[in-house]
């Protein structure tokens, strides 16, 4: 597919994630195997999954309209060459899309020219409105237009219509994104109630607190109902964040919320123990995050608490925390075990670590818990920082660290 060179403006993000130590040959080789996985037959769509969780993500816009599809399970060949025409006259969405779609200058890139944004904002009308024609059952809401400009600014109009679509009324099989746009809100408010869950089991006295100040979940509700896009002003952090979503099941979103809140335990703890001053704090987020430990923390959390517990616990159970119905229709391999796999690769790399510095790694003794405290500090993206919750909550280690994500 042809694709204009200026619709690339997150090609940027190449080597976001990825540090300066041999960041060249890592992409490389990160590339080689990306590419690989493409040119299997079938596709491997398993180590695709893992490319886009996995430290820099996709690495460029070139390599994501390759694999977004994939993930997605869009088969490119079948989209057609000349989209629908769109009537805006009788479209009873369109003014609102319109309110919208003029209001997002801050999502397309500085310095883009006025010409090119203003086209690119026309076939953001066009995508939304095409989606919500073709598919009745679905009601547009304000912040849907930020997650189709991502798709739009990344894939271009013919390829983000399809994956826009598919995402809207599936999203990997699970109609999850309709509770978004179902005639009211409710669904959604329900899928709030699994962010508190999460934050009380890592930091009870977070949870203990924000419970105190009554600030509810309402802050995270612009995260989740836009990916994020709303929120952040870096395109690269955007689209980092759009393949680990793309790659996991759909209720990751719930938990990156859950990690940005405790990431940022010092300042609830020490901003004012009222519901206006919390809410004004969380609801904006630092531009300084440090979104490779997040994205990996996530993931462990997600390991260890996943939304059918969530749910049980709760008696909640809704048709997205089925968690074991939730399958890529290729069913090449479940987005949970390449999440389990990737923590198992990367427990089994740290305790070689520890062995070749220690001589071995036994009976973790209590003098010597410190020095554990430290090595997982250290870990950040290579273990995940949900084993330092693990650690700071209990400080019970087991001799194994697979005990850590059973």
């Amino acid at each position: 597919m042809n694709l204009k060179k200026s619709r690339s403006v997150g090609a940027s993000s190449s080597l976001n994630g990825l540090g300066t130590q041999d960041a060249e040959s890592r992409r490389k080789r990160k590339t080689a195997e990306i590419t690989q996985a493409l040119n299997t037959t079938p596709v491997d769509v398993a180590t695709l999954r893992r490319m886009a969780i996995s430290e820099g993500g996709l690495l460029s816009d070139e390599i994501r309209r390759q694999v977004w599809p994939r993930l997605l399970n869009v088969s490119v060949e079948n989209i057609p060459e000349q989209l629908e025409p769109v009537d805006r006259d009788n479209n009873k969405d369109f003014s609102q899309v319109l309110l919208d779609v003029q209001r997002s200058l801050r999502r397309f890139p500085p310095g883009m020219p006025d010409e090119q944004r203003e086209g690119l904002q026309e076939e953001l009308i066009d995508i939304i409105l095409r989606v919500l024609v073709k598919n009745p059952q679905l009601h547009y809401y304000q912040g849907y237009h930020d997650i189709v400009v991502t798709f739009l600014l990344v894939l271009g109009e013919r390829l983000a219509t399809a994956l826009v679509e598919k995402l809207s009324t599936h999203h990997l099989r699970y109609l999850y994104y309709r509770d978004f746009m179902d005639p009211t809100m409710d669904n959604t408010k329900h899928i709030l109630n699994y962010l508190m869950p999460i934050i009380e089991r890592v930091n009870p006295e977070v949870y203990d607190f924000m419970q105190q100040a009554e600030v509810g979940t309402i802050f995270a509700l612009s995260w989740l109902i836009t990916w994020f896009g709303h929120v952040l002003s870096d395109f690269r952090h955007v689209v980092r964040l759009y393949d680990f979503f793309l790659a996991c099941h759909p209720l990751m979103p719930i938990y990156f919320a859950a990690v940005i809140v405790l990431h940022r335990e010092e300042e609830v703890l020490d901003c004012e123990c009222d519901m206006a001053m919390m809410h004004h704090l969380l609801s904006r987020i630092p531009e300084d995050l440090p979104y490779e430990t997040l994205i990996s923390r996530a993931g462990d959390l997600f390991v260890q608490f996943p939304p059918s517990e969530l749910a049980r616990e709760r008696s909640q159970l809704t048709a997205v925390s089925t968690f074991k119905d939730f399958e890529l229709a290729s069913t090449q391999q479940r987005p949970d075990t390449v999440l389990r796999q990737r923590r198992k690769e990367q427990q089994q790399q740290q305790q070689r670590t520890l062995e070749a510095q220690r001589g071995r790694v036994a009976v973790v003794r209590p003098t010597a818990r410190r020095f554990m405290r430290l090595a997982v500090m250290g870990l950040t993206v290579a273990l995940g920082a949900a084993a330092l919750a693990v650690v700071n909550s209990a400080l019970e280690w087991a001799p194994k660290l697979d005990l850590l994500f059973p």
